[in-house]
């Protein structure tokens, strides 16, 4: 690290953190102390205001995901200030507010040139390829392309939950699915990713059925904007769905990822309806049958939406400061780091109404 580095680092932090780290799969997640991240070059460190908690960052620790090398720091949905800021980096200085995409492009490779920086062939992954923001401080290599500009107006942990869940759902409803007005939306699971498709479909102008299993969750949908809730206990989802859209829903996501809401979401489809996977599917639910059938005959569209780059957040964030998404409503608590990585743990029962949330200052 160069000395001007250490000097500027200095006035932010004494050279060590505090970080939740688990040793194995699987296995206890404890706050220590660690050595804060070196800034490179090309790359910024954070301090970290806010970081949320993911059900991708569940799948990491149950050792789901192939780039996790032990021991490890989880943690992909952050927001918070520069603390200092690598010699080759022009768009961002110390004390800036920014938040960052959950997967990171290098802006050299073929897919950043064409600006689609979140399926870069090199990516990183705070959280996945690198210790991540249950932290007090985290690295971003190439921030010049992967930092977001963080208006005042939008706080520290509704940026921390638009990281992997808002942003996501955003782009695939958005952007890749072209929900219109006047359609109708059709959402699996009504954890984090599924509330925020409820709220962005309904800001969007359609008409939206929401399904889940647990009433907390049927009932945040329907707060956050649901028209229709379907309790998937005691109905065909399937069936009701197609009922209340009058022959099938224009778009529909699996927010939750498993084999029964990946089939679902497609068989609820309309003729020339899009169905956005978002869910990973994951350990037992990895590759799940699709009724390819039904994609022939009903002229259907897969979706896969997997994050969004810095460069889409502009429009997402000019909805959130003129009111018309409030993603802080999502939010169903604030944890300190302790009880955040308790709380990971637990995440397979979906615990909460909504998304919980980090807080460090």
């Amino acid at each position: 690290m160069r000395s001007a580095d250490v000097v500027r680092q200095s006035r932010f932090y004494n050279g060590v953190m505090k970080a939740a780290v688990f040793d194995e799969f699987r296995g206890p997640i404890r706050v220590q102390t660690v050595p804060v991240p070196e800034c490179p070059d090309d790359g910024a460190v954070i301090r970290v205001a806010a970081c949320g908690i993911c059900r991708s960052d569940w799948h990491g620790w149950m050792g789901h995901d192939p780039d996790i090398r032990l021991p490890h720091v989880p943690g992909h949905e952050l927001a918070g200030t520069v603390a200092c800021a690598g010699s080759g980096v022009r768009r961002w200085s110390e004390g800036d507010r920014v938040t960052v995409p959950f997967c990171c492009g290098c802006g050299i490779c073929e897919p950043c040139r064409r600006g689609h920086t979140h399926i870069c062939h090199e990516y990183t992954q705070p959280g996945f390829t690198q210790w991540g923001a249950f932290a007090e401080y985290v690295v971003i290599r190439h921030a010049d392309v992967n930092l977001v500009a963080l208006p005042d107006s939008v706080g520290f942990s509704a940026a921390a939950s638009l990281g992997c869940r808002f942003a996501t759902a955003f782009r695939g409803i958005v952007t890749q699915a072209r929900l219109q007005p006047g359609q109708t939306l059709a959402v699996f699971g009504c954890g984090g990713v599924g509330l925020s498709a409820v709220m962005i479909g309904a800001a969007a102008g359609a008409r939206v059925a929401a399904v889940d299993v647990r009433d907390e969750r049927l009932e945040a949908a329907a707060a956050a904007g649901a028209d229709v809730v379907v309790d998937g206990r005691c109905c065909d989802p399937v069936r009701t769905i197609r009922r209340e859209t009058d022959g099938g829903a224009d778009v529909a996501v699996d927010a939750l990822g498993s084999r029964d809401t990946c089939r679902q979401s497609v068989l609820c489809l309309r003729r020339h309806g899009r169905q956005v996977q978002i869910g990973l599917t994951l350990g037992p639910d990895a590759d799940p049958s699709v009724p390819m059938s039904r994609v022939v005959a009903f002229e259907l569209k897969l979706i896969g939406s997997h994050g969004m780059p810095a460069v889409g957040y502009r429009p997402m964030l000019e909805m959130i400061e003129s009111g018309r998404l409030q993603p802080e409503r999502l939010i169903s608590s604030e944890l300190s780091l302790e009880d955040g990585a308790e709380y990971l743990t637990r995440m397979d029962a979906f615990p909460g109404r909504g998304p919980a949330v980090i807080r460090f200052s």
